[in-house]
């Protein structure tokens, strides 16, 4: 099977940078591609006018380019921050503001996965407080993805790249999906496998599919040394995705790695034209 058998999408958070937002739709489109996701893309405006909404449904809508993953409003990505919803304060309170009006926006583009980013330890604040709030938040955050007929993702991310985050861990993510699925009943919480941040965490990632992918609603992937396409780095990509399908995942793999120094339609030749068009 390998990657032709896989329904890829792309990541335009960290693919097409140097193009503008409204753009980068057409562009993987261009590439061949017919399905894209995004990190929260206003990371200093949780809740932006509706013309800018309205402008980003219009952009991919024009280029014929299915949503199929969206964060909460996390903070700055990239940047310092990695999710808001365990933030005491200022930044809490913007994840909620943002929580409807995201849920809202996926819903008008028939996006069907919302991804909370945790966020990091805050110096002087009790751990037990956080993960309180943070359960508190992600309660709200899963029965607003279930108004709209979607899945809430929880992802793991990865120590070396984020010291401070607690969800570095692919059992660690797997509790927090367990308790918010406990505490609302709804079922809707997922877990988001990024195979990228797994192997820098140095977890065994045959093993993480063989426990996890029952409870998977979202796949990435980047290689790994250096996050850059499939073929750049040590990880054995294709295998690994073949493993994810004959355990009986079947969703999105994200393309959430970096071009590097070539353009971002240069960097997909790994992937035959033929096979980036979900089928």
């Amino acid at each position: 099977m390998g990657f032709s058998d896989q329904r890829f999408n792309v990541n335009l958070s960290i693919l097409y940078t140097e193009l503008p937002l409204l753009e980068r739709p057409a562009a993987a489109a261009a590439a061949g591609f017919t399905a894209v996701e995004l990190w929260w893309p206003w990371v200093d405006a949780p809740t932006p006018a509706q013309s800018e909404l309205d402008a980003l449904k219009s952009a991919l809508e024009d280029a014929g380019v299915q949503l199929v993953g969206l964060n909460f409003y996390a903070g700055q990505l990239p940047g310092p921050d990695r999710g808001a919803l365990s933030i005491p304060g200022e930044e809490s309170e913007k994840f909620r503001a943002n929580i409807d009006i995201a849920a809202d926006f996926a819903a008008s583009v028939g996006c069907k996965a919302l991804n909370a980013l945790y966020g990091n330890r805050v110096e002087g604040v009790d751990p037990a407080e956080q993960d309180k709030l943070a359960l508190e938040n992600l309660q709200i955050a899963a029965r607003a993805a279930d108004r709209v007929g979607a899945i809430l993702l929880i992802e793991a991310l990865n120590k070396p790249e984020s010291p401070l985050c607690p969800i570095v861990s692919a059992p660690k993510a797997i509790e927090i999906v367990d308790k918010v699925n406990e505490a609302t009943g709804l079922g809707n919480a997922k877990f988001l496998m990024d195979l990228y941040h797994l192997s820098m965490n140095g977890e065994d990632l045959s093993e993480v599919i063989e426990k996890y992918t029952a409870k998977t609603g979202h796949v990435q992937i980047a290689d790994n040394p250096g996050r850059g396409a499939p073929g750049t780095g040590d990880l054995p990509l294709a295998d690994l995705l073949d493993q994810l399908k004959k355990a009986g995942y079947d969703g999105w793999v994200g393309l959430e790695y970096k071009a590097g120094d070539r353009s971002s339609t240069e960097s997909f030749g790994w992937l035959p034209a033929e096979a980036r068009a979900a089928r």
